[in-house]
């Protein structure tokens, strides 16, 4: 794919004027022939973030860290993250890293916010064990999320997504489960990256969808470039028919490659964490739509991206997390002049990374 970089604007408001067009762009009213999609990146749940959400014991409210960006998760046919969590139940006690375990309020506020779509095939997905991971499914079944990456059955790979009578399958695949394994017996509720599995999957989902969109948990720790290795699975998983590629695991974003027939993203960072070094505390909400031209051929449009950033800070007297706009002038009063800042380069640090062609 050819790859052309953004053109550098001298005037800072000039800039982000330009930035803004593009990047937070609407997506415009849907016509019969379009499927559109929103992707983040990493929703972690840390045990200093779910202890600010903490109301009283055994009750939370997550919405708060939100609120800034809900209408942009909103906007889309289809909203999708990674949840890179366990929601098992507070029997299992509730903890951040190493082994995470989430309250289910977590969950509401992700549906209340404006997710549709969970993937919860990662290196975490362990965490509290088959137990764990079967409380999770039946949990995100309870708020009503569609979910894709582990399942109950061995036929339940593919996830379809239906819209303006269009059907666009969605896939998912982790590297590893963090040393844990699984019996045997139970080796398909969890889809480990295996390229044979993913081509016949592929193949398998071309024949009931107009695209297939192919989610890997892959790469390394905060490193901003992708390695070798992911290079190669992302040229075979297209090989295989594959129209995107969205990835996450880094903790950083990655370079994002766009041209009308396909899209890739290596890695869309932490859209939630505690992680609070720079690189880690941006993310990216990614737009894009599914079309059929005037010949039925399935292309790929309205590309946009929103650079996020963390903010966690003291308000009310209350230690809080929020979910910020990077691509703006307008910052929140909240916000210290250091942090202003921090939401500036986090703006410049994804903007670099971003590849496309018109």
């Amino acid at each position: 794919m050819k790859r052309i970089s953004f053109v550098f604007f001298i005037s800072l408001i000039s800039f982000f004027y330009f930035s803004r067009n593009f990047i937070s762009n609407k997506v415009e009213k849907k016509i019969s022939k379009e499927i559109s999609f929103s992707f983040v990146g990493d929703l972690m749940c840390h045990s200093p973030i779910f202890e600010s959400a903490r109301i009283e014991n055994d009750s939370f409210d997550f919405n708060p860290i939100f609120e800034n960006v809900k209408d942009e998760l909103s906007q889309s046919d289809f909203t999708i993250g990674n949840l890179e969590t366990v929601i098992a139940g507070k029997e299992f006690g509730f903890s951040g890293y190493p082994n995470f375990n989430s309250p289910i309020e977590f969950l509401q506020a992700l549906k209340n916010s404006g997710f549709d779509v969970l993937i919860t095939c990662n290196n975490h997905s362990l965490d509290r064990g088959i137990k764990g991971l079967i409380n999770t499914q039946n949990n995100l079944e309870k708020i009503g999320f569609k979910y894709v990456g582990t399942k109950k059955t061995e036929n339940d790979s593919i996830l379809i997504l239906e819209k303006n009578n269009l059907k666009v399958s969605l896939l998912a695949y982790t590297y590893g489960l963090n040393g844990n394994i699984l019996p045997k017996s139970k080796y398909y509720l969890i889809n480990i990256i295996d390229t044979n599995n993913i081509k016949k999957d592929i193949l398998k989902a071309k024949k009931s969808s107009v695209a297939v969109i192919v989610y890997l948990h892959f790469g390394e720790e905060y490193q901003r470039k992708p390695n070798s290795f992911q290079k190669e699975l992302v040229d075979k998983v297209f090989s295989f028919g594959a129209n995107v590629i969205i990835a996450s695991h880094p903790h950083v974003i990655q370079d994002v490659v766009y041209d009308d027939e396909k899209l890739v993203a290596y890695s869309l960072g932490n859209f939630l964490s505690n992680q609070r070094w720079r690189y880690s505390d941006t993310g990216i909400i990614l737009n894009f739509t599914f079309f059929k031209d005037d010949s039925n051929k399935i292309k790929v449009k309205d590309f946009a991206f929103i650079p996020t950033w963390v903010y966690k800070g003291t308000l009310n007297n209350k230690v809080q997390f929020k979910i910020l706009k990077a691509d703006t002038l307008i910052f929140p009063s909240f916000l210290t002049k250091d942090e202003i800042g921090k939401v500036k380069q986090a703006f410049y640090d994804t903007k670099f990374l971003i590849n496309y062609t018109n």
